[in-house]
Formats: structure tokens, sequence, C-alpha cells
């Protein structure tokens, strides 16, 4: 080996340590379990928006976008989308640290498997603090006719329409794995199970599964209508979340299975709070 293959590796190994470090760093471990608790708070308000979605009553985005401005209006609200905006983003840091050089207990596959969901888990964070800036800038303007609009421009080719329909089947599979992951319970080997009582575990147990499968069928309808709206052009379908369940109302007994997939979003909202306390950070 080289001297310059030395060097190379061994300015790899010092990044990589310095990045260990940052990941196990006690102030980044607040903010994160700060921003599970502000996570938390924008899925009880979702699922707020959700449930008068049910009984027709919002005139808001029925997503976490929604969400947020619904806080933002509240006495003390910009302050706290301003407090949650700095736990998420705390939060991306320490997932775009694990996709870098975490995950060490797990091996081969496994590991790679845990980095990418790792990576995916930062780009989400990631997307809500740049949420959470923007309503709190007044900028963050309706965001389902946004995404509308950038649907419609898209489609405008042949080539934006495969594209829309692609982003379409990618959000659809992410529901489904949503799903999936709570129904397998997957999300227990992240938390300090050995700390919780047995009620509490029963607890978080349920409210794990609840909520992962309430957001994995939002998901999974909203990516479905994303690719209806690319295969019959029609950007109008093409609004994320409030479109996924301004939708699922429409259809028989709509009014009721939208209710349990915003109490399952409300459940997810509580299983947030149990993480701050007990997920491995």
């Amino acid at each position: 080996m080289g001297i310059g293959e030395s060097a190379a590796m061994s300015l790899t190994h010092s990044a990589q340590a310095t990045a260990a470090r940052t990941a196990n760093s006690r102030w980044l471990e607040t903010l994160a379990r700060v921003g599970f608790i502000g996570y938390g708070i924008v899925h009880l308000l979702f699922a707020w928006l959700a449930l008068q979605i049910a009984f027709g009553k919002s005139a808001d985005d029925g997503d976490q976008s929604g969400a947020l401005r619904t806080l933002a209006a509240q006495p003390m609200g910009k302050f706290l989308v301003v407090a949650i905006a700095v736990g998420l983003l705390a939060m991306a840091i320490w997932q775009g640290l694990e996709a870098a050089v975490g995950h060490r207990a797990e091996r081969g596959g496994e590991r790679v498997v845990e980095r990418l969901a790792s990576t995916g888990r930062t780009i989400v964070y990631l997307y809500f603090a740049w949420t959470a800036w923007k309503v709190f800038s007044d900028a963050g303007s309706n965001s389902a006719d946004k995404q509308e609009a950038l649907t419609g421009e898209l489609m405008t080719s042949s080539g934006g329409r495969w594209l829309v329909g692609l982003a379409g089947l990618v959000l659809a599979a992410i529901g489904v794995g949503l799903v999936i992951y709570g129904l397998v319970k997957r999300f227990e080997k992240h938390l300090k199970t050995g700390e919780m009582n047995p009620r509490t575990r029963k607890l978080a147990r349920r409210l794990g599964v609840a909520g992962y499968v309430a957001k994995g069928i939002a998901y999974a309808i909203a990516g479905i209508l994303v690719v209806v709206a690319a295969v019959n052009y029609d950007p109008e379908k093409a609004r994320g979340l409030d479109a996924a369940l301004r939708t699922l109302r429409e259809q028989s007994y709509g009014t009721i299975l939208l209710t349990l997939v915003a109490l399952g979003i409300a459940a997810f909202g509580a299983f947030c709070f149990l993480q701050s306390r007990y997920r491995k950070v």
C-alpha cells in the first residue's frame, strides 16, 4: 500500500470516527428526542385535520403542512413551529450520521437495509424541517396546490408523465412498506424495550402497529392517486396526502374509514412521544 493510499484510509477512518462521536453526542441526542415530541405534535394535529375532513369540516390541507399552519395560528404557535423545525433538523442529522457510519450492530445485508432506511428518514425529517421553517416565515403556502402545480408542469411532456408515475409508484411502495413495517413490529428493535415495564411495552406495540399501518395506508393511496394522475393527465388528483384523505372519505363508509385512519395517525403521534423516551439514539 502506498503512502497516498495509507493517508486516504487514515482520513476516512478519522472522518468516520468524528461522525460516530457526533452521532453519540449528548446534545444531538437531546435535540433528537425533542424532535420526536415535535413530530408527535405534528401527527396529532394531522390526525385532527383528517377527522375534520372525515366530517366535512376542514378548509385546510389534510397533511403535515396543514397541521403546522394550524399550530402556527395558535398563541405561541410560531415559537413552537421553530422548535419543531430545530428538533426535526437534529433528527435529520442523527439519521444522516446513522446512514453514513451507524448500525454497526448489524451485519451484511441487514446493515445495508438499515442504512438505506436511515437515508430515507433523513430525507423525510429534512423535508418536514424545511416545511416548518417555510410555515414560520409565511412562505409555506398551500403544499397541495404546489404539488398539483408541479405535477401539471411535469406532465406537459411524456417524459414528465413517466417521472410523475414513477414518483407515485415509489410513494405507494413506501406506503406498503410502512404497513408491513408496522404489522411485523420491526419498530421494536429500535426501542429500549428492556427499560419498559410490561404495560408500557404493550402500549408501545399497539401504538406502533396502528400508527405505521395508518400512515402506510395514507401514503399508499396518495401514491396510487399520483399514478392515476399521470395516466389520466389529471394534476388535481396529485395533491398528496390531502387528496388521499379526501378520496378515502368519498368511498362507501368513507367517514368511518377515514376516522379509523385519523385515529391511527393519532396513535403514531402518541408513539412518537414514547420514542422520545425509549428510542435508541
